[in-house]
């Protein structure tokens, strides 16, 4: 057994169990039924169905006898799925930021929770259709010479993949990129308003900063070298350099649930409550601002 695969038998593991317990709190506080929470629910799915798709890959591959070429693509199909919708909500979620801030006095009304469902629904069923593709003939099975790094995916089925995410990535970046000018402007008019003096627009201006570089820092840092990896190589590569960028991608949805869920001050109180009965008196949870980007 490659020491390898049980790393990422044991992310997908930690992975399936953070996210679950995300999903478990929106689905036990009825408060949190708001279109940013689906919002983050569906990155939780995503990320807890990707962990669960590591876990399988790891059975089908060294538990299952004899081997199976649908259990294989199955599993292949299943973390494609998952890790396009993982992408794809973190897409909408940015999307739902920039909304929030630049239509601010009509989102509430525009962005009402139906209509996410709806578009999160439609996100689904795409993500699930690039799921079947392997199923489908979409792979390399037959033809082990037209293998990528992701087999049973094919090098050029793993090209489209990998360009696709690269462009998702650039219309990522642009709007964190508007979202700071506009939650920078909304500062300064609130200074103006209240006669502050700089260092609280300073103040300001770093957490934006500072949550806009976690944001894309981590996205980034995981992601692009895989993408990147997947463009340039084959089958023939050694299996190490998969592995060694493939480990830290799937530690993304490990990272994931702190960067969107855990720092939620609505989802911190939930989870204090359910797990001690009571929140702590330090505790602050003060209501979402522009700087909070």
């Amino acid at each position: 057994v490659s020491p390898w695969d049980i790393a990422l038998c044991a992310t997908g593991t930690a992975v399936a169990g953070e996210n679950a317990l995300v999903l478990a709190v929106l689905f036990y506080t009825p408060s949190l039924r708001a279109p940013m929470f689906l919002l983050i629910g569906s990155l939780a799915l995503a990320d807890l169905l990707a962990g669960l798709g590591l876990v399988a890959n790891f059975a089908v591959r060294y538990l299952l006898r004899p081997p199976s070429e649908t259990a294989e693509l199955g599993a292949a199909g299943l973390l494609l799925a998952a890790f396009s919708a993982s992408v794809c909500s973190l897409l909408a979620i940015t999307v739902d930021r920039y909304l929030s801030l630049y239509n601010a006095l009509t989102y509430h009304s525009e962005r009402t929770l139906g209509f996410t469902c709806a578009m999160v629904l439609l996100m689904w069923l795409l993500c699930l259709g690039v799921g079947l593709l392997p199923l489908l003939g979409w792979n390399c099975l037959r033809e082990p010479s037209a293998c990528s790094i992701l087999r049973p995916v094919t090098k050029d089925n793993a090209a489209v993949l990998a360009v696709t995410f690269l462009l998702l990535f650039a219309l990522m970046m642009q709007l964190y990129l508007q979202i700071c000018k506009i939650a920078f402007r909304h500062a300064q008019q609130i200074a103006v308003q209240h006669q502050f003096i700089a260092t609280a627009q300073a103040t300001s201006t770093r957490k934006g900063l500072s949550t806009l570089s976690l944001i894309l820092g981590t996205f980034a840092l995981c992601w692009i070298p895989f993408a990147i990896y997947s463009l340039v190589a084959d089958s023939s590569y050694p299996a190490v350099y998969t592995y060694s960028l493939a480990l830290p991608a799937t530690c993304n949805s490990l990272i994931n649930p702190i960067i969107y869920a855990f720092r939620n001050p609505d989802i911190q109180k939930s989870l204090w409550l359910a797990c001690c009965g009571c929140v702590p008196s330090t505790f602050s949870a003060r209501p979402r601002t522009s700087s909070d980007v």
